[in-house]
């Protein structure tokens, strides 16, 4: 759906994005910050929400930069400091899959986390290019809705798994969102309570087969998410998608654009975006991590 501006919200209020981060991905949050701000039209109207674990202080002073360069209002939540999302993600049902940090969560509690004034925030992964100006998103008519995102590409292998058996969850002849870019109504999204939702009707055994928090909002907001166009998040695209002209590209699967052998969309562009300097040096601690993870397992 094309994004239309909602005659309620003004464009001098404050466009607020949220992004959830540990320390490993300081460089790419980095680079999706900047990209908002090199393609707005008004930096300081920019509020970042960065929802971070274990950030160093060095990373840190990185990610405050763009503050002190563009303009933006930087806020900066320690979700270990809050006690928050430990606590949470135990009462959650038990996932099978192993692959992601926790942090991976702490959207499902922006609730808790941001200010009760905030009437929406845009919540961006921090593997995301924004190419274009993000106004006619954020300030868009949502119709009602609580949440507006794009549909997952290959939502009928995300719903079904495995030889496509359906679930009792989800059906495949519905829409399935993908959650790295959400435009949310935060009145709504403070009513959900996810735990309780979650247990209405579904057994361990569906539970156990959820893909994170994508499967947990999916099922929690349904009918009840607005479809948008997939120029505000096309997932996956390769230098041949580039003649498209997305808004936003999601960089969501395996290779990523600082991935040495990745073949994605603006790849030369996204190194400049996140600065030579910090590609490189982003690319050194990777290296490193690695090679304390060998040691580890020898």
């Amino acid at each position: 759906m094309q994004a239309e501006a909602a005659p309620s919200l003004g464009k001098a209020d404050s466009i607020e994005i949220a992004l959830t981060f540990d320390d490993g991905f300081w460089a790419p949050c980095y680079a999706t910050m900047r990209s908002v701000c090199l393609t707005t039209h008004n930096p300081r109207q920019i509020r970042f929400h960065l929802l971070h674990r274990m950030l160093t202080p060095e990373h840190r002073a990185a990610l405050e930069s763009i503050g002190t360069e563009y303009g933006a209002t930087m806020n900066f939540i320690d979700i270990d400091a809050r006690a928050l999302l430990d606590e949470r993600i135990a009462s959650l049902p038990k996932i099978r899959m192993r692959r992601f940090s926790k942090v991976i969560y702490a959207r499902l509690f922006l609730a808790d986390l941001l200010d009760k004034d905030i009437e929406r925030v845009l919540y961006l992964d921090c593997d995301v290019f924004v190419r274009a100006a993000l106004d006619p998103l954020f300030f868009m008519d949502m119709q009602g809705h609580a949440i507006a995102a794009v549909v997952q590409p290959d939502r009928i292998h995300c719903v079904a798994g495995t030889d496509l058996r359906t679930r009792n969850a989800f059906s495949m002849a519905e829409p399935y969102f993908n959650s790295g870019v959400m435009l949310i109504d935060m009145a709504q999204y403070r009513e959900m309570d996810f735990l309780q939702t979650l247990s209405q009707g579904l057994p361990e055994s569906e539970l156990a087969m959820f893909y994170y928090d994508q499967d947990i909002i999916n099922f929690c907001f349904k009918h009840r998410i607005l479809e948008l166009e997939n120029t505000w998040n096309l997932q996956n695209a390769e230098p041949a998608h580039e003649v498209l002209n997305p808004t936003i590209v999601h960089y969501s699967a395996n290779d990523k654009p600082w991935v040495v052998w990745s073949r994605v969309a603006f790849k030369r562009t996204y190194r400049h975006l996140m600065t030579n300097a910090y590609f490189y040096q982003y690319r050194r601690e990777r290296i490193l991590r690695s090679v304390k993870r060998l040691f580890r397992l020898a």
